[in-house]
C-alpha cells in the first residue's frame, strides 16, 4: 500500500531488484513486475468491486520521477470516482507525421 494515504486502494509494485527505472530494468524483472501489476488488478477489479486500474509510472527525472528506484502505481477505479489521475496535455507542438519520422523505429 502507498504510504502516501491519497486514494483508496493505491498499491505500489516494487521489484526486490534494484532498477533505477524501467529504462534499465532488465525484462526478466520487468516481466515479474508486468505479471504481479496483473495479478493484483484482476484482484481488485474481479475480487474488489472495483471497475477497473490506471497504472502510473515515471521513468527518469523529466517524467516526475521523485523516487531512484523503479515501481508502478496501481490506483484502483470506479465509476464516477471523481479521481484525475490521467495528466492534462496542451496539445502537441509539432507536426504529427514529423514526430512519427523522428521517433519511428
Amino acid at each position: 500500500m502507498d504510504i502516501a494515504n491519497d486514494v483508496d486502494g493505491h498499491i505500489l509494485v516494487i521489484p526486490k531488484k534494484h532498477c533505477n527505472n524501467i529504462l534499465d530494468c532488465d525484462t526478466g524483472t520487468l516481466g515479474s513486475v508486468m505479471k504481479t501489476v496483473r495479478t493484483v488488478s484482476l484482484h481488485l477489479t474481479e475480487k474488489c468491486g472495483y471497475d477497473g486500474v490506471d497504472l502510473l509510472n515515471a521513468s527518469g527525472e523529466s517524467a516526475g520521477q521523485s523516487v531512484p528506484h523503479f515501481h508502478i502505481h496501481i490506483i484502483p477505479r470506479k465509476r464516477n470516482d471523481q479521481i484525475d489521475a490521467w495528466p492534462h496535455f496542451d496539445g502537441a507542438k509539432q507536426e504529427l507525421r514529423s514526430v512519427f519520422d523522428k521517433i519511428r523505429m
